[in-house]
């Protein structure tokens, strides 16, 4: 397994993460047994990190990583471990973010309790919380590196400034955002910007959430998924034009020799060194196709034929709705 770096003078982990919110319901039913083949397949393969939420499936990812740490004596020091807090709801349930320190401290605490940890390798705020200065979000998390809690701190979803607003108070070893063949406005800053201070873009959904595979998700499934029924991508007339595109793609890797997902993943990990994708699933199969792409290498012929099927802006719908979009800053 190739290695990458998680932030100037970090930790070195695998060059493909985990996504754990494939650990949670969020792509279709799944239980422990099934994710606790992923990370038995991991420690296989020489996947080492693995990125989660405190939200995800409400604690169930966390749950079941922890299981899987206790059940396995010394995975913990094979696995670079990162989590996230900020989103949170109202007196009257409405989503809503909080980046204060003490909401910080007490989700990580939660968090460490789950997955029986003392310490994260690296704690993300996943949402920023409006009105409040990003340089105190950063100072909040810093706190939490200063306890002893998180080794490292990151963002997710934030603009370019902003990463240069909080790098400036404390090292900001990686940044999350959704990257992909799909999704390209990372292109737009951000990974300049994370390479200029030597910060790790972590990219999620960077196989376009099943597009850019051989097994799309089918239009019987999708209304069954709560996120991706409403998702501007997933809901026709847009679904049935994003998959004759990336039929183009499939067919481009089959010539290729390699499963599509695996084209996906080396396409990123091609856009820079500092580039770290990690995909979800619920397959150890999928999962092995997912990994092959750290070992693929594409020449400038492979990435302008890869270009020419899915060039900037091929898809139909936009990657949130306007609910979803509340959170995650714009940039261009």
């Amino acid at each position: 397994m190739k290695n990458r770096i998680m932030g100037q003078g970090g930790a070195e982990i695998s060059a493909i993460g985990i996504g754990a919110m494939s650990f949670s319901n969020f792509y279709g039913p799944t239980d422990e047994g099934e994710s606790h083949a992923i990370l038995d397949a991991a420690l296989e393969l020489g996947v080492t990190h693995i990125d989660t939420s405190n939200i995800y499936g409400v604690g169930k990812s966390e749950e079941a990583i922890g299981s899987f740490l206790k059940s396995r004596p010394g995975a913990r020091e094979r696995f670079h471990i990162a989590t996230k807090a900020g989103i949170t709801r109202d007196a009257e349930g409405n989503r809503c973010y909080d980046n204060s320190a003490a909401h910080l401290e007490a989700e990580l605490d939660k968090s460490l309790a789950r997955m029986g940890i003392d310490c994260v390798d690296l704690m993300y705020i996943h949402r920023r919380q409006a009105g409040m200065p990003i340089e105190e979000a950063a100072e909040n998390l810093a706190a939490l590196v200063k306890k002893g809690k998180a080794k490292s701190i990151g963002f997710s979803e934030i603009a370019p400034s902003s990463l240069r607003r909080a790098a400036a108070v404390h090292p900001v070893a990686a940044v999350q955002s959704e990257y992909s063949l799909s999704t390209r406005a990372p292109e737009l800053g951000l990974v300049q910007a994370c390479a200029e201070l030597g910060t790790a873009l972590v990219a999620f959904a960077p196989v376009g959430r099943s597009l850019l595979t051989d097994h799309p998700l089918s239009q019987e499934v999708i209304p069954e998924l709560g996120f991706l029924k409403s998702n501007p991508r997933f809901v026709e007339p847009n679904l049935s034009a994003n998959l004759a595109i990336t039929d183009r793609f499939r067919r481009l890797a089959a010539e290729m020799g390699a499963p599509a997902a695996a084209v996906a993943i080396a396409w990123l990990l091609h856009r820079g060194a500092h580039v770290i994708p990690i995909p979800g699933t619920r397959s150890v199969s999928h999962f092995r196709e997912l990994v092959a792409g750290c070992d693929l290498v594409l020449t400038a012929a492979d990435m302008d034929r890869i270009e020419a099927v899915l060039p900037v802006g091929w898809a139909h719908g936009d990657r949130y709705t306007a609910d979803q979009w509340v959170g995650p800053e714009r940039f261009s």
